[in-house]
């Protein structure tokens, strides 16, 4: 039975173990253009059979505790206005379309670049994908302007259109790195906005995280508390066996 106990407990500590690395993970980028946190889901694992089988009357399902899923929290974060003409906002629940190495990305992070091939880029150096591919820029253009539905002008006339993507269950995204998704189907833009001069910041709370730790390392020192009480409960059992065989 002690046995069992333990199981229980170490599978409390590894849930909170990975809880606790994605918390830390939401605050280090609190600071993030358009990071989206992260959340984590528990359920309860019966295991029918004890594995514990010493007191085969006594025998009962266990309940161990499992994180079974981590869910993207994609609430908007505030929207910093800049005035910088290559910082672009969404206002709804579309991402900007980036090509990677890797492919397409996703991502809400809009401080953009114009890099030395005049090709507009994420801070990443990955280029912004329009609805003709990526958007370039002539040496001498100036007064970029980016209209709500995201089209692109300059002093040099039309540029093209910000591809702006949708997704009927954002959930199924991954995340890759600090602000960008792959994967999902993606649909043309419907009811998303582009605000020209404004970034995304990071939705994360630093209060609700940092009281989430607190919480999160005191449940962990609990059942390490727990743990150390049980192992002191076997060895008293078996020293007193022993004494009594003895």
């Amino acid at each position: 039975m002690i046995e069992n106990a333990q199981l229980i407990g170490l599978s409390r500590q590894i849930a909170l173990q990975r809880q606790m690395d994605v918390v830390a993970h939401n605050v280090a980028n609190i600071n993030t253009t358009g990071f989206k946190a992260e959340q984590i889901l528990f359920e309860e694992y019966v295991m029918p059979v004890a594995r514990d089988r010493t007191f085969p009357n006594m025998d009962q399902p266990l309940s161990y505790v499992q994180d079974w899923a981590t869910i993207h929290d994609l609430s908007g974060g505030t929207v910093l206005q800049t005035g910088n003409d290559l910082d672009v906002s969404l206002n709804g629940d579309g991402f900007f379309a980036i090509q990677t190495a890797a492919g397409e990305r996703w991502t809400r992070a809009g401080s953009f670049q114009i890099n030395n091939d005049g090709t507009l880029v994420d801070l990443s150096g990955n280029p912004v994908l329009g609805l003709g591919g990526p958007i370039q820029f002539g040496p001498d253009e100036t007064g970029i302007a980016i209209a709500a539905d995201g089209t692109i002008s300059s002093s040099a006339g039309p540029k093209g259109q910000l591809r702006i993507v949708e997704f009927a269950n954002p959930q199924a995204l991954a995340r890759e790195g600090d602000n960008l998704f792959f994967g999902g189907i993606p649909a043309p833009n419907a009811n998303t906005r582009v605000m020209q001069g404004h970034v995304e910041r990071s939705n994360v709370s630093g209060v609700a995280e940092m009281a989430e730790l607190i919480r999160v390392t005191r449940a962990y020192e609990s059942i390490a508390s727990l743990t150390q009480k049980q192992d002191e409960l076997r060895r008293s059992a078996i020293q007193r066996l022993g004494d009594a065989n003895s």
